[in-house]
């Protein structure tokens, strides 16, 4: 990984936290800034035919757009949870950086299993 825009013990952090919420249900782990996109876990029966580049575009409307949902009756933003005819994107984004997982389908519980421990590292990580 030599264009890696994260450290391995990072990865390693996001993968188990991963795992250990999602479980068999994990499909993938990105990384992503405003200027960098990087793969951290791809399920081993899948394609490499994402196009990362095209979802970091469309994900990093994130970082401007949890502005509108401030001071309303529904708390604090966070998470975006999308739903595909395949599996299901969850955005987390703090600060100035965030993660993207796909899984397949699961529980709500799970899904807010998952926030909350990629909350917890991304604030514990936040870019210098």
């Amino acid at each position: 990984m030599e264009d890696a825009i994260i450290d391995e013990a990072f990865a390693d952090e996001l993968r188990s936290a991963c795992r250990t919420t999602v479980g068999d249900e994990l499909r993938s782990i990105t990384y992503f800034t405003e200027d960098d996109v990087e793969q951290a876990y791809l399920r081993s029966d899948l394609d490499r035919t994402a196009d990362l580049v095209g979802f970091a575009e469309h994900e990093r409307r994130g970082f401007h757009s949890q502005s509108a949902y401030r001071n309303t009756q529904l708390g604090e933003y966070q998470a975006t949870i999308r739903m595909f005819e395949n599996g299901y994107l969850t955005r987390v984004i703090r600060g100035g950086h965030g993660v993207w997982v796909t899984t397949d389908d699961m529980s709500m519980e799970r899904f807010e299993e998952l926030t909350s421990a990629l909350e917890a590292i991304l604030e514990e990580r936040a870019p210098q």
